[in-house]
């Protein structure tokens, strides 16, 4: 017994920051609001925004793993491996790593991943699970299981899957519980019931996110708008963006735009 326990020992995982365009904060609990910079290490617990025409990258799970090299060139390059799991936070977007967690079984690695998608946009890239893992995407309307799965959501419940699957449980008309299966070049609007093909330009867009990562280190803005500090954007020439105080969840999100690389 005293065997198997120590073998089934929950570690906390973290995520990391592989790329920022523009501005982004993030807090932790009911902490202060933080300048998000390349190279941070997330863990669970954290709330993250990001600003308008602005984007940021997290890689989950193995992460930490990663080095944050000097600035030597305009450019680093990043393969995430099949272990990995990326995700997009678009700009305007509000969301919280509510679970990142690792069981060593023995004979198995069970990951578990929550995120609670409160306003805004994400996309990301979902790699090769065992069986007892889970990835769910908290929503304001529901909850989305995602499993091998390249996909793309908004919080109101639009949901694009390129390959593998997403099942959507969410609150429908009547207040009853709905599912919804979307599949693999399928696309799914919660707000009408509607199931329809993926268009070719999400395809195309979706595709090109499963591509190794291109990292511009760039000189971000911190002296942005945050909650308490009503201050103008300076001159940075890195062009970082001015960012709103928090976004509540009844807050409507805007319409996510079509998925470009």
């Amino acid at each position: 017994m005293v065997s198997t326990l120590a073998a089934q020992s929950t570690d906390q995982i973290a995520a990391k920051v592989i790329r920022l365009k523009g501005a982004a904060q993030y807090k932790i609990g009911s902490g202060e609001w933080r300048p998000l910079k390349y190279g941070d290490v997330i863990r669970q617990g954290t709330v993250i925004q990001t600003a308008g025409n602005s984007r940021v990258d997290l890689l989950l799970g193995a992460a930490v793993a990663v080095t944050v090299r000097p600035v030597v060139s305009d450019i680093i390059t990043y393969q995430p491996t099949a272990e990995q799991n990326i995700v997009r936070m678009w700009d305007n977007t509000l969301m919280g790593i509510d679970k990142l967690t690792e069981v060593q079984t023995g004979a198995d690695v069970v990951n578990e991943t929550q995120l609670d998608l409160k306003a805004g946009h994400i996309s990301g890239s979902v790699k090769k699970m065992s069986a007892a893992s889970k990835y769910e995407v908290k929503l304001p309307i529901g909850v989305a299981g995602i499993r091998g799965t390249v996909y793309d959501m908004s919080a109101e419940g639009l949901i694009k899957v390129l390959s593998g699957s997403v099942v959507l449980a969410y609150a429908g008309p009547n207040g009853s519980t709905l599912t919804q299966v979307i599949m693999g070049l399928q696309m799914f609007d919660a707000r009408t019931g509607t199931l329809t093909p993926l268009p070719d330009i999400d395809k195309r867009g979706l595709s090109s996110q499963v591509q190794p990562v291109t990292v511009l280190n760039q000189t971000v803005n911190t002296d942005y708008l945050t909650p308490g500090n009503p201050q103008s954007a300076g001159n940075n020439s890195g062009g970082g963006a001015a960012l709103p105080p928090p976004v509540t969840v009844n807050v409507k999100p805007p319409e996510p735009p079509p998925i470009s690389p």
